[in-house]
């Protein structure tokens, strides 16, 4: 029994890994067993409470995607992302997906709460198609549902390391995703070390004014650790900048909360994708969960985030 007020709600069931669709080159499809089996080992585990929720029905993705495409994923097992497709997995889609949602809704709700959805999978799809391991666009789905049952619109600050496509690519094809999503708040971070770290703070100045002016009612999150230079796919900070990043976001959320109440937050992990110790990924992850309870409830941690350097001879 924990001992501690839960301060961060995680939307996670243990069915939404498709352990039979693992991919030799990506441990992605297995990140939220990972992150939650690391994370209960760690001091962080008494401020969590882990939620149950439902699965998307096929329909809701018709928000985000064509009804071919939908249907030749789910019925004819068409899978654009290289894993092996089967019922577990396309069944898994449809609970990310939902645990995406579930959580930015949850924090509309309980603001004094953040929500935290432990996914990845959804910034490169495409309307006609997915991209990569992202099989269909959750962010889109999930804000226009929340923009048509709220009339909400909501900002994603996305620091994978790769360009986060899929919002931009919907715009023509969902009409209601331009005020779900306004135009400018689907947050890239470009540049390299020190000159990524000036281009957040100055998004994040536009985002604050947007929030105070009320264009903004909530964030989402999304620090992918392949933003990390020693991940095999991406590489903008070292470590310190990469926790610098954390503690920009999260320091600024707590002064919009401090000068307006409680602003809704939700958090997902998106990439990262070392082979040669995955660990150093969900301890990235694990750093950035350290950072929030830090920031937004004043309560330090005794976990040490683990970070190790690569062999670069390893491939």
């Amino acid at each position: 029994m924990k001992n501690h007020t839960s301060k961060i709600a995680m939307f996670y069931r243990e069915d939404m890994v498709p352990l039979n669709s693992v991919s030799s080159t990506s441990q992605s499809p297995l990140k939220p067993k990972y992150f939650k089996e690391l994370l209960e080992k760690t001091d962080l585990w008494n401020y969590i409470e882990v939620k149950d929720f439902e699965p998307f029905s096929k329909e809701v993705f018709l928000k985000a995607h064509s009804p071919k495409y939908v249907k030749e994923y789910f019925q004819n097992g068409n899978s654009s992302s290289g894993l092996h497709w089967s019922p577990d997995l396309a069944f898994s889609v449809r609970l990310t997906n939902a645990s995406l949602y579930e959580a930015i809704l949850f924090s509309i709700q309980n603001p004094e709460i953040v929500a935290l959805s432990p996914t990845s999978g959804f910034h490169h799809a495409h309307p006609e198609s997915g991209g990569g391991f992202c099989t269909f666009s959750g962010q889109v789905i999930a804000s226009v549902l929340i923009y048509e049952k709220h009339g909400l619109s909501g900002a994603y600050i996305d620091l994978d390391g790769h360009y986060g496509n899929s919002i931009e690519d919907s715009r023509n094809f969902q009409p209601l995703l331009n005020e779900a999503i306004p135009s400018g708040f689907n947050i890239n971070i470009n540049g390299r070390h020190e000159e990524y770290l000036s281009n957040l703070e100055r998004k994040l100045d536009q985002l604050s004014s947007a929030i105070q002016k009320e264009k903004i009612h909530y964030l989402v999150f999304c620090h992918g650790a392949d933003s990390h230079e020693w991940d095999d796919l991406g590489g903008s900070c070292n470590t310190d900048e990469w926790f610098r990043c954390s503690e920009l976001v999260y320091g600024r959320i707590s002064e919009l909360r401090n000068e307006m109440g409680n602003l809704p937050v939700s958090l997902s992990l998106f990439g990262g994708y070392r082979r040669d110790d995955y660990n150093s990924v969900l301890n990235l992850h694990i750093g950035d969960l350290k950072i929030c309870l830090d920031k937004l409830f004043g309560i330090q941690t005794k976990f040490t985030p683990i970070i190790k350097e690569p062999d670069r001879n390893r491939y």
